[in-house]
């Protein structure tokens, strides 16, 4: 176990694409409902919603996954980059885009486009150094091609022991392999493997045998979950959450199980601890709203993109109109390094636009002394928004950003993993107005107080 290397998720990704609208009338040639689309957004799906989720986590991840030459694979690509780091595997056809179309909340179609898949083609070496190294492995099997790759399943079955493996089946996907420590089936999953029995803890046992796998955890949706492990077996009731069951939206939820076990078993927990924390976990991201609360991107191409140059307040304006999610984070960011850009990129794949709370001159003089900032807050700012993740830059003057937040309100207030452990000063004032904080891990070898102190030796 080595609760600093990456999670690798490997499996079969695609584009789902969520169209909100108002349906006020049928449409005059056939009793159908026309949409008012009000807004386009665009999220990782499959292998890429685990991604993210484990990313949402604070996990540095990487992904093995085959998408298209297509715009819907560049769409893609971009969206899975901004918190994972994509080793592409081969793929042929077109990418896989699902588009819901909703009106107030309910689904009312899905079209499905793309019918690419990879190929049984050798891995590259990068990604079989990729799982070699990786501190616990997810296979999120979504029915095109990847678990089915030879070289793949091969290199699967070889990892060393000490990397959890962990996998998220499907109907149209190969079995698992045997060294798998936990697969993740869903009840309809399970059975459609499994059927002899109604029972899920015997289907459990039965697919342990079948399998040769460590373990077996069957989900049960509002029934909770069964774990099934050698002669031990467990059921885990959900743990209660508020929210409104009449507009429930369960999308995502076996994926951030299999993330939240898989991130679990990463971090030294036993299968019991991992699949417990998953179901809790799973629960509190339905409660929260399943994946539409994610809300990566929105392609509204109607819609004018945002000035480099507009205010904090009006992005985080018009991200509220379009029911999207704001995300901000603060610093002083003196002297740009690998460490920031990793850092705002791990913030902005929280949301639909992240805004840069950064210090003044003078706040920064008073927190670091009479030497800094070495770069002035102007040229800070012009570098911050040249940069592809950060859409507002706003300028405070106190020691802390916990003013401007008040006015600001952004939906996720993000913090260095340096902040594990220890209380967040801004804590009282997000949570004051109903946001929450993340916590995301530091690149480790960065500082600009290290940067300096090198500079200042070679002069």
């Amino acid at each position: 176990m080595n609760g600093d290397a990456p999670l690798v998720v490997v499996g079969d990704v695609l584009l789902d694409v969520d169209v909100d609208g108002c349906a006020e009338r049928l449409c005059p040639d056939a009793p159908v409902p026309v949409v008012d689309v009000l807004a386009r957004r665009n999220r990782p799906g499959g292998a890429g919603l685990a991604a993210m989720l484990a990313a949402r986590e604070g996990a540095r991840v990487t992904l093995l996954a085959g998408m298209g030459a297509d715009e819907t694979g560049r769409t893609l690509s971009a969206l899975v980059g901004r918190c994972a780091e994509l080793l592409p595997l081969a793929f042929e056809g077109e990418t896989v885009c699902k588009t819901r179309v909703r009106a107030a909340g309910q689904s009312l179609m899905r079209l499905d486009s793309g019918a690419g898949a990879v190929p049984d083609e050798p891995l590259d070496e990068s990604a079989l150094v990729a799982l070699r190294t990786a501190g616990a492995v997810l296979v999120a099997d979504y029915g095109r091609g990847t678990t089915h790759n030879t070289g793949l399943r091969r290199a699967l079955e070889a990892l060393p022991p000490e990397i959890p493996l962990v996998w998220d089946p499907h109907p149209k996907g190969a079995e698992p392999v045997a060294r798998a420590d936990l697969v993740v089936p869903n009840r309809s999953e399970a059975h459609g493997i499994e059927p002899a029995s109604p029972d899920p803890l015997a289907t459990a046992r039965a697919l342990v045998e079948r399998w040769g796998c460590g373990a077996v955890a069957v989900t049960l949706g509002p029934e909770g979950a069964v774990l099934a492990h050698g002669d031990q077996h467990r059921h885990f009731d959900l743990p209660p959450m508020s929210h409104d069951s009449g507009s429930v939206d369960v999308c995502g939820a076996g994926d951030s199980f299999a993330a939240t076990a898989a991130l679990s078993m990463l971090h030294g927990a036993d299968r019991t601890a991992a699949v417990a924390e998953a179901v809790e976990r799973a629960c509190r991201f339905v409660a929260q709203g399943g994946a539409n609360q994610l809300a990566v991107e929105s392609t509204d191409h109607d819609r004018p993109a945002p000035s480099r140059g507009a205010s904090a307040f009006d992005v985080v304006a018009r991200v509220r109109r379009e029911r999207g999610r704001t995300v901000a984070t603060g610093g002083c960011f003196d002297l740009l390094h690998p460490g920031h850009v990793r850092l705002l990129e791990r913030a902005r794949a929280l949301g639909d636009a992240l805004v840069v709370c950064l210090n003044s001159d003078d706040s920064v003089r008073r927190l670091k002394g009479v030497d800094r900032p070495v770069v002035c807050a102007r040229d800070r700012t012009r570098l911050l928004l040249a940069l592809e993740p950060v859409d507002a830059v706003a300028v405070f003057d106190e020691d802390s950003p916990a003013a401007l937040l008040e006015r600001l309100r952004p939906d996720v207030w993000v913090k260095g993993g340096d902040y594990d452990g220890v209380p967040i000063p801004e804590a009282d004032v997000i949570r004051r107005y109903g946001g929450c904080s993340e916590l995301v891990p530091l690149e480790d070898g960065y500082s600009t107080s290290r940067l300096l102190t090198s500079l200042r030796a070679v002069g």
